[in-house]
């Protein structure tokens, strides 16, 4: 009876030091850098989250009671999927958004009080809906044309608008790239102008090429004409008399059936 009082009480005693070793494993964690720990409480009057954010390193808990979550502090970025915008006059724009954020310092216990969701969770949610929500209200107030005249404007605008959401959350907004695209009926548009244009260049180019080629031909027709012009003053009786010795060769010439000497050039 005494033996089976003993192992009896040896085996619990080993279960109970399992019991503490696991407890003991589970109630530590680490704080990774470039993360915040949060303390949440699960049960009693108290719960929720403490009021203060968990320094880097070893967090002691109790694993019955107590939960600990990271939150990262580092810049991230996520390319939500594309949707489309209205603007002020109707017209539908594509809006491919690319956002890099960071959790502002300290702010992780009140994001998670908040939200009850981890980083991940928040970022395919509440912040995609934030992304949204700033596009929607600034295509609102602009029109078609004023989209596409003044861009770097509205997406600064964008940009501001949601960095402003994103800090009441405790968000930091880091850059924003709207990957916008503009109707099919404006980019056929644009097109049409750009071929036009590029149409007209050609014609005026054409138009110079064949102006400068008629004031060639002009100024080759006048230089002809004065050139002639002088030939007919120069050639005079006596000059091509002079000319005829120069290149005589010796011999009488014959003209006609009776030999002369100078041929009649008048």
């Amino acid at each position: 009876m005494n033996n089976v009082r003993q192992l009896l009480t040896w085996s619990i005693s080993i279960i109970l030091i399992l019991v503490f070793s696991i407890t003991a494993m589970k109630s530590c964690t680490r704080i990774d850098a470039g993360h915040e720990g949060i303390l949440v409480k699960l049960y009693g009057t108290d719960k929720g989250v403490q009021d203060v954010s968990l320094v880097t390193g070893r967090v002691w808990y109790n694993p019955f009671t107590e939960e600990v979550f990271q939150f990262p502090t580092f810049v991230q970025t996520v390319d939500y999927n594309a949707f489309t915008v209205n603007a002020k006059d109707g017209s539908v724009f594509t809006v491919d958004p690319t956002v890099s954020f960071r959790v502002s310092a300290g702010e992780s216990p009140r994001i998670f009080a908040k939200y009850r969701k981890d980083i991940d969770q928040i970022t395919k949610t509440t912040l995609y809906n934030y992304t949204r929500d700033a596009f929607r209200i600034q295509f609102n107030l602009y029109s078609t044309d004023s989209i596409i005249s003044n861009r770097q404007s509205f997406e600064d605008k964008v940009q501001i608008a949601l960095g402003e959401s994103l800090r009441k959350e405790g968000f930091e907004l880091e850059q924003m790239t709207s990957g916008l695209q503009y109707p099919d009926e404006i980019v056929k548009a644009v097109n049409l102008k750009n071929r036009a244009v590029q149409q007209a260049m050609q014609v005026e180019n054409e138009l110079k090429v064949a102006e400068a080629q008629a004031r060639k031909k002009i100024v080759e027709a006048e230089a002809e004409a004065r050139a002639n012009e002088l030939r007919q003053r120069t050639l005079t009786p006596l000059l091509i008399q002079q000319q005829f010795i120069e290149k005589w060769d010796g011999r009488t010439p014959l003209y006609g059936n009776s030999p002369t000497f100078f041929k009649n050039v008048q």
